[in-house]
């Protein structure tokens, strides 16, 4: 009989999950084409808030929603939160559909560079000597491609900052991602709805789409939520250091993706781009490694200090009373 899995291991299994599905997902997208990036993204806002309904009723999440939405500063702040959401949803469908794949690599590449340097700037987080260096790197990096083409690739910059702003908006409110996710696409529906009714292509009306089409645009809430739950699944039972080892699975996929399947065109300085990223990133990751390590161990260490510090205090009171008793 084989042992239960434990939650570390679900939690790696949810991650490797998560991370999958996002980088994967293109290929999805890429069945919609036939629909504007907009009705994708409309769809994919409304059938999420379907969805979610069902989940958040299952998993009994209620009182959580219902918490954020008495609190103006929070809803405020998970508006301006969905509307950059919205924005780097609709920009990511774009791209996908418009061949620029790979911009969108290496946009989700750079990510958690974005996610330091903002934290430096808004949360005064300082930099260690190594995240400086990987910071640097990127930036000579995309550099070296505006220097090549002229052009700055504001698709991968646009993707990655707009995502890395919306996660320093959601850290400022303690909602779950769950509820929050709900709220925000809930906060965007009248939009969807609204683009819907005035904008919608001659797919807009479902009853005149083929089945298969149909099933394909209900998909579009399980590929937003399905993702999350792994993640939020993953968060729960990983460490949060070691659950962003597992980010760079999904651009990597979307990288294979677009080179292999799509045949985008990776020019020499786009790969040099790319090198250069990727090395940031093995810096990147060098230095969490050393300072997780590093700050297990000056744990391990305050835990035995507290306990030698517990026990010599324990012997003083025993000797203390033998002196009593004597």
């Amino acid at each position: 009989m084989s042992k239960p899995a434990s939650a570390a291991q679900v939690g790696v299994i949810c991650a490797i999950a998560a991370y999958s599905m996002w980088g994967v997902a293109p290929v999805y997208f890429k069945q919609l084409m036939v629909l504007p990036a907009a009705e994708i993204l409309m769809h994919r806002v409304i059938w999420s808030v379907v969805l979610l309904v069902g989940f958040i009723a299952v998993l009994k999440q209620w009182p959580k929603v219902i918490s954020a939405l008495k609190n103006k500063r929070v809803m405020v702040i998970l508006f301006f939160a969905g509307l950059l959401l919205g924005a780097n949803w609709l920009l990511f469908i774009w791209a996908i559909n418009n061949d620029h794949l790979l911009d969108a690599s290496l946009g989700y590449y750079i990510n958690p560079l974005i996610n330091v340097f903002l934290g430096r700037v808004f949360l005064g987080e300082r930099l260690r000597n190594l995240q400086r260096t990987a910071v640097i790197l990127a930036v000579v990096g995309v550099g070296i491609l505006v220097l090549s083409y002229g052009e700055i690739p504001w698709i991968a910059l646009v993707l990655a900052s707009s995502f890395s702003v919306y996660g320093l908006l959601r850290k400022q409110v303690a909602v779950d991602s769950l509820p929050g996710l709900f709220i925000e696409t809930l906060m965007l529906s009248p939009l969807a709805i609204g683009y819907w009714v005035l904008y919608g292509s001659q797919y807009s009306n479902l009853f005149n789409n083929s089945i298969d089409l149909n099933l394909l645009i209900f998909a579009a809430g399980i590929v937003t939520t399905a993702p999350l739950l792994c993640f939020t699944a993953a968060a729960r039972r990983i460490m949060y250091s070691t659950l962003g080892f597992f980010q760079y699975i999904g651009p990597t996929l979307m990288f294979i993706l677009a080179v292999y399947l799509y045949g985008e065109p990776l020019e020499e300085a786009r790969l040099t781009t790319f090198a250069f990223v990727w090395l940031a990133l093995a810096v990147f990751s060098a230095d969490s490694i050393y300072n997780f390590r590093r700050q297990r161990q000056q744990a391990r260490a305050a835990a035995l200090q507290a306990a030698e510090l517990q026990n010599s205090e324990l012997q003083a009171s025993e000797l203390q009373v033998a002196e009593q008793d004597k």
